[in-house]
């Protein structure tokens, strides 16, 4: 089915007020998140989406913050609830992953919920130190 589907790291292609609607109202993890911060958001980091070939609409989003040097972070990856089961988050985290590759960043952290086994097919593993890591929570 992902053959109707195309991958692209292109800013300009996000449909930001799609990719609002999508994280504020229905993701567990940004309920109310206003526009302005996503909008900001997304301007401070590197966008991607998965979109259909036909009528260009989008699928799919996710964002990367980091420094491009040697550290990265992967959120807000969403797959409009029409499109699941058809293996456009594979699409999307594999184009990320070769999106990110020549950067050779040490480390790409993410948090979820329910798609651990989606990512472990991108190298992503539990932290082997998790004692290590911390978080500031507001």
């Amino acid at each position: 089915m992902t053959e109707r589907y195309f991958f692209s790291a292109e800013t300009h292609r996000v449909d930001r007020a799609r990719v609002h609607q999508w994280l504020s109202e229905q993701s567990y993890w940004a309920q109310g998140r206003a526009r302005e911060k996503q909008d900001a958001a997304m301007d401070a980091s590197r966008n991607y989406g998965v979109y259909d070939i036909g009528s260009g609409e989008q699928v799919a989003y996710g964002r990367v913050v980091t420094d491009g040097v040697t550290f990265g972070g992967l959120c807000d990856v969403f797959v409009a609830t029409e499109a699941r089961g058809q293996g456009i988050g594979k699409m999307l985290a594999a184009g990320v992953v070769a999106d990110l590759e020549p950067l050779d960043l040490k480390r790409i952290l993410l948090s979820t919920g329910d798609a651990h086994g989606l990512y472990a097919q991108y190298g992503f593993t539990e932290l082997t130190e998790p004692s290590k890591m911390m978080a500031r929570v507001r």
